[in-house]
């Protein structure tokens, strides 16, 4: 079982200091480690390393840190990314340190590296039978998975020398490698995993202990096929401005070639597949969720999202066309849809209330959210639901979208506008039928109160109700065809705002109101300025700046 998930970041953690200290105690480890061994085995042996954990409890840990902490989500996602997508409305900047956010997410990625090391080299001397080679693409896809979030936050980051200070200490401090260089050996990865997962070779061990603690698809080879080229298909088309020919390639090599997908609908078929870590399943809570928001408490519906899903703006909701209206948000404390103004004017009355609190979380509170919430806010079983509701990475909605938009333009296959159409109809539905089933079995965790116990979402309101605003026949031009298909796109990933960040930065045609977005990546966390400090210095004087303003590669 995954242990319990802790969100706060110690003090410790926060400092750049820390990583100096690391470094010492990985030093000193690491002479005893390659110290004289004859006769004294047990005494030499290094009590920080790998030498006693499983293949299983590794890679156990490697999952584990899938899970975003509660200090991304508040100080990246909440205070910067749903105001970057304009997915919501931020009523206030009012926590400037997102470097707290920042180190965690680095923190996160480079204290499990260690352990996808480790895992590598076990598996690099093993048989190299289909159950071997299995676990080894299992390992590919989740590190890509991993490090593709990463490079897409901060650009070029160490990768190919990072991960191995406790194997080769001139590795302690790792170059860093382009983004573009770090794209290509992921997708090279992924590649090589798609062609030699075997979905026979699952009798022998390793495999069968080591999939006992694979908590994303409990040993599902299928499964992680279709992560890996859904994974291609999305990062391909990520590069394909500045790399079309390579893009192009790996694209027309999925689609032409078939390859296994995340499936969201076939026609008239719900597959409703999706990419996700269930919190219920993996055996964590996802605690630091609600943390995120009753602590930030700054979030909620702008009128951008409130002009691509109901017709007018009638408080009492009765222009609602999209049921996922209801599921992402609720009313305010008077019971009335009312959105904030995305740009907001200075006259705007404050937001206020109590909308993310606990308190709600009991029998005949759930409708107290304050007198101060005058504006409608994320619907409390979103961001309270710490078993029920999933860790999202990819879902099948995305999926169609992608095919609609590399149909539409062209991308790699030949352009087809009626392909396009159908992929983009089977996202809408993949995506309302997928969101009304996290709706349906979402329930709060301490009173046990049922979504649909307090919230009815009306039967009209469907897939249909959403082509009937969005269906391609609405639009009076090619361009505002594939207008619709980023909004559509950006609608399902709500509760995704990394991803829509970066649709946001590629195509500069999601959803917005007023100026075009400028904020295009992270700053490194300060603590790298102390460890890392020349190699990090490389990266910036190669990337022309570490500023919010500067472009990723992919970048057009």
């Amino acid at each position: 079982m995954i242990s319990k998930y802790k969100y706060r970041i110690k003090d410790k953690m926060k400092s750049g200091k820390i990583l100096e200290k690391l470094f010492i105690v990985a030093l000193f480890t690491s002479f005893i480690f390659i110290a004289c061994t004859k006769d004294f085995e047990e005494i030499n042996t290094n009590p920080h390393g790998f030498t006693t954990a499983t293949d299983g409890s590794l890679f156990n840990n490697v999952i584990h840190s899938l899970i975003p902490t509660g200090n991304e989500m508040f100080y990246i996602d909440n205070e910067i990314l749903y105001k970057q997508t304009q997915l919501a409305a931020l009523t206030k900047a009012a926590w400037g340190n997102f470097t707290i956010g920042t180190e965690e997410i680095w923190t996160n990625y480079y204290t499990t590296l260690p352990e996808i090391r480790e895992l590598e080299r076990r598996f690099e001397s093993y048989d190299t039978i289909g159950e071997v080679r299995n676990m080894r693409a299992i390992l590919k896809i989740t590190l890509a998975l991993k490090t593709f979030k990463v490079t897409d936050l901060f650009g070029d980051m160490p990768f190919s020398e990072a991960g191995y200070g406790f194997q080769n200490l001139a590795l302690l401090r790792p170059k860093y490698d382009s983004q573009r260089d770090i794209y290509l050996a992921l997708l090279d990865d992924l590649a090589w995993a798609d062609e030699n997962l075997d979905i026979t070779a699952i009798t022998q061990e390793p495999f069968l202990s080591f999939t006992a603690f694979d908590k994303l698809f409990n040993g599902d080879i299928l499964k992680w096929q279709k992560l890996a080229n859904s994974m291609r298909l999305r990062y391909a088309l990520r590069m394909s401005e500045v790399e079309p020919e390579l893009a192009g390639a790996i694209i027309k090599d999925i689609i032409e070639n078939e390859r296994p997908l995340i499936d969201g609908y076939d026609f008239i078929t719900p597959k409703l597949e999706s990419a996700c870590l269930w919190p219920i399943v993996a055996g964590f809570k996802n605690e630091g969720l609600n943390w995120s928001f009753r602590e930030h408490e700054n979030l909620r519906m702008g009128s951008l999202f409130w002009s691509f899903v109901s017709y007018h703006d009638s408080a009492d909701g009765s222009g609602i066309f999209d049921p996922r209206a209801m599921i992402f948000f609720e009313t305010n404390n008077a019971n009335k849809w009312k959105a904030y103004p995305q740009n907001p004017p200075a006259d705007t009355p404050p937001s206020g209330g109590i909308p993310y609190e606990t308190h709600r979380d009991q029998e005949g509170a759930f409708s107290i959210k304050g007198e101060g919430n005058i504006y409608s806010p994320f619907n409390y079983f979103i961001i309270r639901d710490e078993d029920q509701l999933p860790i999202i990475f990819i879902t099948g909605a995305e999926i169609h979208f992608i095919k609609s938009e590399v149909y539409f333009r062209g991308i790699g296959v030949a352009q087809d506008k009626m392909l396009a159409e159908i992929e983009y109809f089977n996202g809408i539905n993949s995506s309302v039928e997928w969101w009304l089933q996290r709706a349906a079995s979402s329930k709060l965790p301490t009173s046990g109160i049922e979504f649909p116990e307090v919230i009815t979402i009306p039967q009209w309101l469907n897939a249909a109700s959403v082509q009937g605003r969005f269906g391609f026949w609405n639009a009076a031009t090619e361009e505002d065809k594939l207008k619709f298909i980023y909004a559509q796109w950006w609608l399902d990933a709500f509760r995704q705002p990394q991803e829509m960040y970066a649709l946001a930065r590629r195509t500069g045609m999601t959803p917005r109101d007023g100026d075009p977005i400028n904020h295009f990546r992270l700053p490194y966390p300060p603590s790298e300025a102390s460890y890392n400090a020349e190699n990090m210095n490389d990266a910036i004087a190669r990337q022309g700046g570490d500023s919010p303003e500067t472009k990723l590669w992919w970048m057009p």
